[in-house]
């Protein structure tokens, strides 16, 4: 487990990095909130005015100048408010180190976005449930940020996102969250995990390939080429060329079925629900009582190791189609990874070899 916030990733051209930046930031910064703009060591302000801070991006960005800005933003599902930080980095700073070339983080610590203790009942604790509730207090706060990063408007400008709580944009298969703007395309991320693994390249710096690309870079490695899986089970450690060629000959459509049924809690996640929605009904009605009042609770920490191999192996996953953009995002708890759902997918269309 990172001791990380999680950190959000987004991927576009650079002519059109700017407007994908101030679309994002706009969709972030609380109205009226102070923003402090950043673009090189002589040129900065603090601000209230979004007009004012996107202006001296504009007038700045590029060349060897990335813009970095700090303001706070609510999160919609949670409706807590925390401190975010973002950037844009032109292409010849990312050439020089891919920090994304859009990112964001939420929080300023660890803590700010992961709770490390929830309000629970009297009798005898659940390990598994207190995890569940922790993974649902965070887990839309999590796709919402990606989309408000990713897609903010309908320009469709950002063809391409993920999320983690490690601090580089990694394999996508190995993130916990991903954003592809055409569900057609959705076949993008085991192709960019396959040539990022294989070799070894930085996500940031390939994200923008087209899928012809893409496939000829895979077709060209040797036959039999695998890479190995972090953290996956001894069917599944690896992934071979020849799976990752077979998916992309499959139809887009058919893959998209076979995620979304293989992202079904497992049996110790369900096992986990009935006590996990009695904590979840008390946190409702502390919420709603005066304060000092309501049920009895006491805070139980939700940061032991129990609480964290129990997120990291049965954390559940989510498949949303975004209608009408035709985009797609799958998700998981950032603990996890998104290559078990891949591999459950992948064994049942028979592609896995």
């Amino acid at each position: 487990m990172s001791e990380s916030r999680p950190h959000f990733f987004a991927w576009c051209t650079e002519p059109e990095r700017v407007d994908a930046f101030a679309a994002a930031l706009s969709a972030l910064v609380i109205p009226g909130d102070l923003i402090s703009v950043d673009v090189s060591p002589d040129i900065w302000c603090k601000t209230s005015s979004m007009e004012d801070a996107l202006a001296m991006i504009r007038a700045h960005f590029g060349g060897r100048n990335s813009a970095h800005v700090l303001s706070g933003m609510m999160l919609n599902d949670s409706e807590r408010i925390m401190v975010f930080s973002a950037a844009c980095y032109p292409e010849v700073s990312e050439r020089r180190h891919p920090f994304g070339p859009v990112r964001l983080e939420a929080g300023e610590r660890k803590r700010d976005f992961y709770p490390c203790e929830i309000p629970v009942g009297g009798g005898p604790r659940s390990v598994e449930a207190e995890a569940a509730v922790a993974c649902h207090l965070v887990q839309g706060d999590i796709e919402d940020l990606l989309l408000r990063l990713c897609a903010p408007d309908t320009s469709g400008r950002v063809p391409a996102g993920a999320c983690t709580d490690k601090e580089d944009w990694l394999a996508p298969v190995e993130m916990c969250a991903t954003y592809n703007a055409n569900a057609a395309e959705l076949a993008r991320d085991l192709a960019l995990s396959w040539v990022s693994l294989h070799e070894k390249q930085s996500v940031s710096r390939i994200a923008g390939m087209s899928m012809e690309a893409l496939h000829a870079r895979i077709d060209a490695a040797p036959r039999g080429a695998r890479v190995s899986m972090k953290g996956a089970s001894e069917l599944t450690r690896s992934l071979s060329r020849e799976t990752v060629l077979k998916a992309l000959a499959t139809p887009p459509a058919t893959l998209l079925e076979a995620l979304e049924a293989a992202a079904v809690p497992d049996d110790a996640w369900r096992a986990a629900e009935p006590k996990a929605r009695e904590i979840m009904e008390l946190l409702r009605q502390l919420g709603e009582a005066p304060e000092g009042e309501g049920p009895p609770a006491f805070n139980a920490k939700v940061t032991s190791p129990g609480h964290v191999r129990f997120l990291e192996e049965h954390a559940p996953f989510h498949v949303r189609r975004l209608l009408p953009s035709g985009g797609v995002v799958l998700a998981t708890h950032p603990y996890r990874t998104l290559w078990p759902l891949w591999s459950d997918a992948l064994f049942v269309l028979g592609l896995m070899s």
